[in-house]
């Protein structure tokens, strides 16, 4: 039975995407559910699947042609007994005999590095491999897969020498950019070019909340199903109260009008190999600190196997973004439109700092708060860090919302 296999349905706001990857090749077995495609969006990279067992007879739309919402890609015949996997290559981890625990992500690094993935050890359910695991076995000194596959065989005494790039020779190498960087970039010019962008800065005494992480969260990670106690919850739930405080930090510009809006959707930034993506904690009002660090771990658990949703990206009506864990200081975030603020956070660092007229060593943190100008005014987005810097060096003001 000939089946058409179609581009999923695109949400309003996505006009179109482009084939990024073909995973299965016309002839070649497939199983239900097996990942046969990646449709790569402005926002995500969406997975296509086989809807039964059978084989791709026909590839319509090929690796970098776009597609519309619901076009047809390709030709699938159920029920249909096909080749499998090519095995002249045996760099490929279909040969390896593990092709069934190997994910697309890890797949698509193990062929960029020629890697044999009988080698690597499998962290994942049932022994599978995945992207973090190729990674460590690159990093721990990994060894291309044989060549045996493709050469004729030769005494072990006549192997090839290393290849060396001579001396003075200054490779390069263009590499095509992603629709999702592409994307990425636009909106950051057009947020330059478009808001009167000011940035202001404090900065936050963290050993309260480092005192108090320390002293609960052993108890509440027990309480909480093994949930860990962060700073980036501190953070959403001070953010929380300051934009209850300061409404307009809040709304966004949506041409000639202002829109307030009276709940808070807080972005936040994760940092993937496809580029920066912003999920939405919806309603963090409502949220406890183990709902905020529970969420923001599954985010990044998606965002790194590239199966975050449009859904999660979409709305928000701030954003936090952590240069910190990469080891920031300092930096000057850029706005997510149409939001009218985006909050920075940075590295924690020892300062010795003059209290009640003393010099004591204090663990710092810079904040930056980006802001359009057309939209609040320098003593509202003052005020507004100033509220948050207030709430994590005082934390029970949280609690009793004060």
């Amino acid at each position: 039975m000939s089946i058409e296999i179609k581009a999923p349905t695109f949400p309003e706001s996505v006009a179109d995407g482009t084939i990024a990857t073909w995973h299965k090749q016309p002839g070649e077995a497939c199983s239900a559910d097996d990942l046969i495609v990646d449709i790569e969006t402005d926002k995500v990279v969406l997975e296509v699947v086989a809807p039964e067992d059978g084989v791709i007879a026909e590839i319509i739309k090929g690796e970098g042609d776009t597609v519309l919402s619901d076009e047809v890609i390709a030709k699938f015949e159920a029920g249909a007994a096909g080749a499998a996997a090519p095995a002249a290559d045996a760099a490929a981890p279909a040969a390896s005999g593990d092709a069934d625990k190997v994910g697309p992500a890890a797949r698509k690094l193990i062929e960029e590095n020629g890697l044999d993935a009988s080698a690597i050890a499998g962290t994942g359910k049932n022994g599978g491999i995945t992207k973090e695991d190729v990674q460590n076995f690159i990093k721990n000194g990994a060894a291309p897969a044989p060549a045996a596959a493709k050469a004729p065989a030769a005494a072990p005494a006549a192997a090839a020498p290393a290849v060396n790039v001579p001396v003075g020779e200054r490779v390069e190498k263009r590499v095509p950019m992603t629709r999702l960087r592409a994307t990425i970039a636009k909106r950051l010019v057009e947020a330059q070019q478009n808001a009167a962008m000011l940035t202001t800065y404090n900065e936050v005494n963290m050993k309260p909340i480092m005192e108090l992480r320390k002293q609960y969260k052993d108890l509440f990670e027990k309480t909480h199903n093994g949930t860990r106690l962060g700073f980036m919850s501190f953070f959403v739930k001070a953010a929380t109260e300051a934009l209850k405080k300061f409404p307009a930090v809040n709304a966004s510009i949506d041409g000639n009008d202002m829109v307030y809006h009276g709940y808070q959707d807080i972005g936040v930034a994760v940092s993937t190999d496809r580029g920066l993506m912003v999920p939405v904690l919806r309603d963090t009002d409502v949220m406890t600190l183990a709902d905020v660090e529970s969420t923001i771990a599954d985010f990044g658990k998606r965002g790194r196997e590239g199966k975050l949703g449009l859904d999660d990206m979409q709305g928000g009506t701030f954003t936090i973004t952590n240069g910190g864990v990469f080891g920031s200081l300092m930096s000057t975030p850029i706005l997510n439109p149409p939001q009218t603020a985006i909050m920075g956070m940075h590295k924690i660092q020892e300062r010795p700092m003059a209290v009640n007229g003393q010099v004591e060593i204090l663990p710092m943190m810079y904040l930056a708060l980006s802001y359009d100008h057309r939209m609040i005014d320098g003593k509202e987005a003052v005020q507004f860090l100033v509220t948050i810097k207030d709430l994590l060096e005082d934390p029970a003001r949280m609690l009793l919302e004060v």
